[in-house]
C-alpha cells in the first residue's frame, strides 16, 4: 500500500504515525522485575520462551532475559534493566517518537535501551532509575496531551 505522510494511522492495524498522537498516548507502564542484557555464546541453547527479546550479532546472540534466568543459566550480563513499555499502539515507520523520548530521558540523565515490537515500544532503563524515567515519560505524555 502507498502511503503518504499524511497518514495518521493505519486503517488495517490501528497503528499510530502521528507524533503528537503517540506522544499524548504513550500510557508508559513498568513492568514487574529486573532484566539482564546478555549473550548467549555460540555452543549453547536457550529456550525461546525465556527471552524477551534478541538479536544476532557477530558476537553471537545478544538477548535480554528475566535476571533471574540469566543468572541461572550463568550467563554473563552486560546490564541490568527496568523494563517500560509504551502501550500505544506506534506505527514500525512513525517518525519522532524515539527521538522525544530518548530526549526527554537524557534530560533527566537516564540511559535507555529501545525495543520496537511490532505492536509497541520497549524501554530498557537503568533499574535503580525506574521511578525517573516514568516520572519523566509521563512528563513528556501530559505535556503533549496539552
Amino acid at each position: 500500500m502507498a502511503v503518504g505522510l499524511e497518514l495518521v494511522s493505519d486503517r488495517n492495524t490501528g497503528a499510530i504515525r502521528d507524533l503528537d498522537r503517540l506522544l499524548a498516548g504513550m500510557r508508559p507502564s513498568l513492568q514487574e522485575g529486573r532484566y539482564a542484557f546478555t549473550t548467549l555464546p555460540p555452543d549453547q541453547t536457550m529456550d525461546p520462551t525465556k527471552v524477551i527479546a534478541s538479536i544476532r550479532e557477530a558476537e553471537g546472540l545478544s538477548m535480554v532475559l528475566a535476571e533471574t534466568d540469566a543468572l541461572a543459566l550463568g550467563l554473563p550480563i552486560a546490564f541490568v534493566a527496568a523494563w517500560i513499555t509504551l502501550e500505544v499502539h506506534s506505527d514500525l515507520a512513525a517518525i519522532g517518537l524515539t527521538a522525544a523520548f530518548s530526549q526527554a530521558l537524557a534530560q533527566a540523565g537516564i540511559g535507555c535501551n529501545v525495543v520496537a515490537g511490532a505492536m509497541h515500544d520497549h524501554l530498557f532503563v537503568p533499574v535503580e532509575q525506574a521511578p525517573e524515567a516514568m516520572a519523566a515519560l509521563q512528563a513528556l505524555q501530559e505535556h503533549a496531551a496539552r
